[in-house]
């Protein structure tokens, strides 16, 4: 076995270099053979052989940080923190020529000398993945740079670039060869290790400010609340004793089931996009799109696929429509050039060289490499779109639709060569939702996937692979939660109460407040096609949604009134509706109950795992976890849960098989006992198994 720690002598320098790919991080062996690496400087030092030590990474990482997958074990020797005591023993100097992130900065630190490449990525992001930095991390860096840097950095998980990281104190230095620097570097430069440097003085209005954001930003998670705490003691205790409050901490929380949750989705997103059969095909490239409809949504998708260096043009009905394309497209360009993401200069020449917009029914269409959808959510209007496309394009051009919930076989009826047609569901703002449903029609190819992947890819998407129903995955799933909350209303809740169980659970907005954001005319619409097609509805129908849109007219903010009143643009309950929710349960003979949070809480969140385990049952999702994927990144579901799909796993699969029993026993309209539940408890599996 080749020793993931190389050691070269070159002149006075003894050069370690971590070489354990894709990215270096920190297995056993990793530490092991540093630490052997570190006795072995130690006494080259003595003899006088040396008089520095090169830390540096193979490839294009210097250390990414430690192997997650080693955090459902126990902690194996030697341990970092014991690695890194001997390692700030010796004159080293870190050569950061890529990535340093965790263990791999908590390595720099114990150094006495940082040179960072410009790109290089640094940061300490443990709170993201549920823990805290574990070796140092919290008390180091609080000494290098004083509690008021270091606090926002490690409280949020904050990743910088090296010019930036220059700036915070972070590093020393910057060169385009680290290596090269820091065998370069005169030793009269090198500072003292950062143990013999004096305590940071306490900080508290910037550990408040800290605290206040991660309430705000991370939102019911535990590690950004404990990272401050220990950067505190940084202020107040010695080195050696704010080390081991530190690593029990880290330990404790890596055992946690936020930890856990939040390994589980950061391995479902590196498990996402094209099945490992689809990065076998080569994809088609695709520099010249089509994009079919230039309001909101249509805007945000060209203008994303332009950013990625993809020429667009945007085709509209007629002049006006196209004026106002052209206006959606242009404020997009000034948000980004406003917020620093975008050059003037280069907005304007994106504008003019590479966006383009064409109107009418006659227009000749370019020859695109694809065609993205993103018109008025009706079959008819699309099926008649995509025969104009199919007829006007290239044979191999791919066609892709953006609905969110229509049967994308039946558009794919009207197009020649059907196994160039597939459904690519984008979340809004596509320019910012990182979220891509793939959605795979009766006749897409293989091919067609793996170029649409590909493109999900270059868009740096989180690509999930989707087959046909109402919904699809996420669209479905919401569905579900959205008749389990009016149930929940005509049992005995209010809309306020329900939508505060559903933020005090972590979502991101409760049900009834995302309705009055995105227009109760949305879902309403949805309904109605689905009454008009003679879909039988399944549950208990709930008349509340209906008449709000049909009786009241309340569509929401849009209207400043909804499942809400609106006063100075905020929203307080509406006594209006909540006298339409007790005449529903008047109307229907049910008797009103109170309700817990927790209950309401439990209730939405045995929705959405029922209904993803009938999705990933019925083949519509390939894994459980890209179910979670879809929840997580497209509904605001809390990541520190994981999504519903291991939280079913972390609630455990037998005690709620008796919990659907009794839900089903009790009202049969609103729940069934998901089949693949039951199977799994049988064989003594849980939906981790199936990923």
């Amino acid at each position: 076995m080749t020793d993931p720690v190389s050691r070269e002598y070159r002149g006075n320098a003894l050069i370690l270099t971590v070489d354990n790919p894709p990215v270096n991080v920190i297995s056993q062996a990793v530490r092991a053979s540093l630490l052997a690496a570190c006795a072995e400087a130690k006494a080259a030092l003595e003899a006088g052989r040396i008089e520095r030590v090169v830390v540096t990474g193979a490839g294009r990482s210097f250390v990414a940080g430690a192997d997650a997958k080693e955090f459902d074990g126990p902690a194996l020797d030697p341990q970092l923190p014991d690695v890194l005591n001997a390692l700030a023993e010796l004159p080293a100097i870190a050569a950061i020529n890529g990535a340093a992130l965790g263990g791999g900065y908590e390595i720099a630190l114990a150094c006495r000398y940082r040179i960072a490449a410009p790109a290089a990525m640094i940061g300490l992001p443990e709170v993201t993945l549920g823990v805290v930095p574990g070796s140092g991390g919290t008390q180091r860096l609080p000494r290098l740079i004083g509690l008021d840097k270091a606090l926002p950095l490690i409280s949020t998980g904050a990743v910088l670039k090296g010019k930036a990281a220059l700036a915070q104190g972070m590093v020393d230095a910057l060169a385009e060869d680290p290596l090269d620097a820091a065998l370069a570097l005169d030793l009269s430069n090198l500072g003292p290790a950062i143990a013999d440097l004096p305590a940071p003085a306490a900080a508290p209005e910037a550990a408040q400010a800290a605290r206040d954001t991660a309430k705000k930003r991370m939102r019911g998670q535990i590690a950004p609340l404990k990272a401050i705490e220990l950067m505190e003691h940084a202020a107040t205790l010695p080195l050696p004793e704010g080390m081991a409050a530190e690593r029990a901490a880290f330990l404790d929380l890596r055992a946690g089931e936020q930890a856990r949750a939040l390994r589980h989705i950061f391995f479902a997103e590196r498990g996402a996009g094209a099945s490992a059969e689809l990065k076998k095909l080569d994809p088609a490239p695709v520099d010249h799109v089509l994009v079919a409809g230039g309001g909101t949504m249509g805007a945000a998708i060209a203008y994303a696929l332009n950013s990625a260096g993809i020429e667009i043009t945007l085709l509209e009905n007629d002049a006006e429509a196209e004026t106002r394309a052209r206006a959606n497209v242009q404020k997009l360009f000034d948000e980004a050039v406003s917020r620093g993401k975008l050059d003037a200069a280069e907005s304007i020449r994106r504008k003019s060289e590479t966006f383009h917009f064409i109107s009418g029914a006659d227009t000749p269409l370019p020859p695109v490499d694809m065609v993205i959808e993103a018109v008025f959510e009706n079959l008819d209007v699309k099926r008649a779109l995509f025969t104009r496309l199919a007829a006007g394009l290239p044979e191999d051009t791919i066609l892709a639709t953006n609905t969110s919930y229509l049967d994308v076989n039946r558009i794919a009826e009207v197009v020649s060569n059907p196994s160039r047609f597939l459904g690519l569901h984008f979340f809004a703002p596509a320019h910012l939702m990182k979220l891509v449903e793939v959605i795979r029609a009766e006749g897409t190819s293989k091919q067609t996937l793996a170029t649409a992947f590909a493109l999900t890819k270059r868009l740096n998407k989180i690509a999930v692979e989707a087959g046909v129903c109402d919904g699809f995955i996420g669209n479905r799933i919401l569905t579900r939660y959205r008749q389990t909350a009016d149930v929940t209303l005509l049992e005995g809740a209010l809309p306020a109460q329900v939508d505060k169980a559903a933020t005090g659970f972590g979502m991101a907005m409760g049900p009834y407040a995302v309705q009055d954001l995105s227009g109760l005319d949305i879902a309403y619409a949805n309904r109605k096609r689905k009454r008009d097609a003679g879909e039988i509805f399944k549950g208990r129908y709930v008349p509340v949604a209906d008449r709000m849109v049909e009786d009241l007219k309340r569509l929401g903010r849009k209207t400043g009134a909804g499942w809400y009143d609106y006063q100075d643009g905020k929203p307080v309950a509406s006594e209006a509706v909540d006298d339409e929710v007790r005449r529903a349960s008047s109307e229907a003979g049910v008797t009103r109950r109170d309700f817990s949070a927790a209950e309401i809480a439990r209730r939405l969140a045995l929705s959405m795992i029922a209904e993803g385990a009938d999705i990933v049952a019925e083949g519509i999702a390939n894994r459980p976890a890209d179910v979670d994927l879809v929840l997580v990144h497209g509904y605001g579901f809390p990541r520190w849960r994981g999504g519903p799909m291991r939280l079913a796993d972390e609630w455990g699969l037998p005690a709620l098989l008796a919990e659907y029993e009794a839900l089903a026993a009790e009202d049969p309209k609103s729940w069934a006992v998901p089949a693949l539940i039951r199977t799994l408890v049988s064989e003594g599996k849980g939906f981790a198994d199936l990923n």
